[in-house]
């Protein structure tokens, strides 16, 4: 089914930055009712950014388990079941319309993998303050579908189209939370900033790489905002070149990297350097009790506001 257009309300929120235009843009049309799905892929199309997405009541379902919005993520070339600036972003612009969630401190997104828990630090327990009115969201990371090395000819298809040598992976995995990421591990940050793709030869796969800035001891890193890694991904799967700050990519390097202590409990990413933005992504793991969750958080920014006729 699909609508006569009408102006709905609608944003344009930075995440990952306490900056405005130094994250990654996600554009969210915060009342989608009636709109349907080609409506939905040609604005996405439209907007032309990594993600676009829309909110809507829950399902029947999904309220019936809690969900307080059901969230539909769009990118050029399709809809994901799953991204996290997205979560994030949407989340911002729920909250700042006026969304009140029916438990005080948690908000429960239903979307295409089922439901995601978002939280809000309160600003006092940040240890900058954060940027984001009331504290800094945070989601949980859904659990992995697919947790298993790269087979060895997409491993030498992608290190090839990345101009490295077989010596400079350190390790590398196929981790799947919706977005299905292949992740190669190298051996420093300045690896993963020197790299320059043939965007050619990395077909319509969803690639991450990651690499360590030096320890400086208690939990301190040498990069930008004492960023313990440096991340990049490139989705041309979903139509993304490179994408500035990737939620769904941080969430699953954490729950890759911290259990085996590569990586601290609590830690700062940076993302975007190579594209001239600052991204920071905080990733904190959490025994909870039935087990540990990876949360993934940012600052976000409300860019632009108003309405679109959709």
């Amino acid at each position: 089914m699909t609508s006569q257009p009408r102006p709905r309300p609608f944003s344009q929120v930075d995440v990952f930055t306490a900056t405005p235009y130094r994250g990654n843009p996600v554009a969210v049309v915060r009342d989608a009712v009636g709109l349907g799905d080609e409506q939905m892929a040609a604005f996405a199309r439209w907007t032309n950014l990594s993600e676009t997405t829309f909110l809507l009541p829950p399902s029947p379902e999904g309220a019936a388990a809690g969900a307080d919005y059901r969230l539909r993520i769009f990118t050029p070339a399709g809809e994901l079941p799953f991204a996290g600036h997205p979560t994030l972003g949407s989340c911002h612009a729920w909250l700042a319309g006026g969304g009140t969630p029916r438990e005080a401190g948690v908000v429960v997104q239903e979307c295409g993998i089922g439901l995601v828990a978002l939280r809000r630090s309160p600003a006092s327990d940040l240890p900058d303050g954060g940027a984001s009115p009331g504290g800094r969201l945070a989601f949980a990371a859904p659990d992995l579908l697919t947790d298993e090395p790269l087979d060895p000819s997409t491993l030498a298809a992608i290190t090839r189209a990345l101009g490295l040598e077989a010596r400079d992976v350190v390790d590398h995995r196929f981790l799947d939370n919706g977005p299905g990421w292949r992740v190669l591990l190298l051996g420093s940050a300045d690896k993963v900033l020197a790299l320059d793709p043939d965007f050619s030869g990395l077909g319509d796969l969803a690639i991450g790489v990651v690499g360590p800035y030096t320890a400086l001891g208690d939990g301190l890193y040498d990069g930008p905002d004492g960023a313990a890694v440096e991340v990049r991904g490139y989705a041309l799967d979903m139509g993304i070149p490179e994408d500035p700050v990737t939620g769904s990519l941080n969430a699953v390097v954490g729950q890759w990297l911290q259990p085996g202590g590569l990586l601290p409990a609590e830690y700062v990413a940076s993302q975007g350097t190579a594209l001239g933005r600052a991204g920071r992504v905080h990733v904190s793991r959490r025994d909870d009790g039935d087990g540990a969750t990876v949360w993934v958080g940012g600052d976000a920014v409300t860019c632009i506001e108003g309405t679109v006729l959709l």
